[in-house]
């Protein structure tokens, strides 16, 4: 497929957006982030989009090319309206990200209720029938990931705490219960990302380490600017960060990233490297629409150590 060129080292597909609210079969207010996978030859997202009456829920799209995608009639998962879980997630369900460990598909996504967010997870086998295992995170904690192996004979995941605008790390050895947390990224003073970051995709994992692609926030008198960057985290001490972009590798500049429900956003939940080693980003446009663009593995590596040009 040709691919859009530009000032960023994610090169936009030329036919951005992929799915706006025109692909769907039934009216919504939004659709904000896509967690992704691809298994057996075919692409799958996972897709947040809120209702027009302001919930969230999480509707699969499916693709055998990557860039043209066929959207779910209906959620797969959603809010609870009754029992003990409503009491979290009764606002919604979104921000899905996608890691196979073993032989399992793990969903790890916020669950927004009055009382704030919180980290759920969920598994899957065929992405039509998702099991629910329950909440993994305290309150406000948002924006966590699985990484898709154990480390050291624990589960780990990345996490963003409402306060502080760091990413954190947790570990568990059930998958239930979780602690010995620690701080991995924080903000930097001066830079692109210097208000407050977030985990954005899975970590991916190459011979450096484990590669991790987040979201920085800087305060603009315009409002917040959402961009992507990259880092390097050590294979068996996540916590250390041997290299981080010095510069994003995608900002905010086409109209359908700049315009929208929340403008100048470009936000990821999920990626897919391909066999020759290409990377395909997908991303939300300021809460608005789905686009995707491509690099490759070895120019994030090179990115996180300041090396490359876009």
């Amino acid at each position: 497929m040709a691919k859009k060129r530009s000032r960023d080292l994610v090169h936009r597909w030329e036919s951005n957006p992929i799915i706006t609210i025109e692909n769907l079969t039934f009216p919504c207010a939004d659709i904000s982030t896509a967690g992704a996978i691809k298994i057996d030859g075919e692409y799958i997202l996972l897709l947040t989009i809120q209702s027009l009456e302001g919930f969230y829920a999480i509707y699969t799209a499916r693709s055998m090319d990557g860039y043209h995608f066929e959207i779910g009639n209906e959620p797969v998962l959603t809010p609870s309206m009754n029992g003990p879980a409503s009491l979290y997630d009764r606002m919604g369900v979104l921000d899905a990200r996608i890691v196979r460990i073993g032989a399992e598909y793990y969903v790890s996504y916020d669950a927004l209720g009055p009382h704030g967010y919180r980290l759920a997870l969920a598994q899957t086998i065929d992405f039509k029938k998702f099991e629910r295992l329950g909440f993994i995170s305290e309150p406000d904690t948002k924006g966590g990931v699985l990484f898709p192996k154990k480390i050291k004979g624990k589960y780990v995941r990345l996490e963003r705490p409402w306060e502080g605008g760091s990413i954190w790390l947790s570990y568990s050895q059930d998958l239930e219960y979780w602690g010995w947390s620690e701080v991995a990224l924080t903000p930097r003073g001066g830079y692109w990302d210097c208000d407050r970051i977030g985990v954005a995709t899975p970590p991916m994992e190459v011979d450096q380490g484990w590669l991790i692609i987040y979201y920085g926030v800087k305060h603009t008198s315009a409002g917040p600017l959402f961009r992507l960057g990259a880092a390097i985290l050590d294979a068996l001490n996540p916590a250390s960060v041997i290299s981080r972009t010095d510069e994003p590798i995608l900002s905010p500049r086409e109209n359908y990233e700049r315009i929208g429900d929340q403008p100048n956003l470009v936000f990821s939940c999920g990626a897919v490297i391909e066999s020759d080693s290409e990377v395909k980003l997908y991303y939300g446009a300021s809460n608005s629409c789905i686009a995707v663009g491509i690099t490759t593995v070895e120019r994030l590596v090179a990115a996180c150590a300041n090396e490359v040009n876009a």
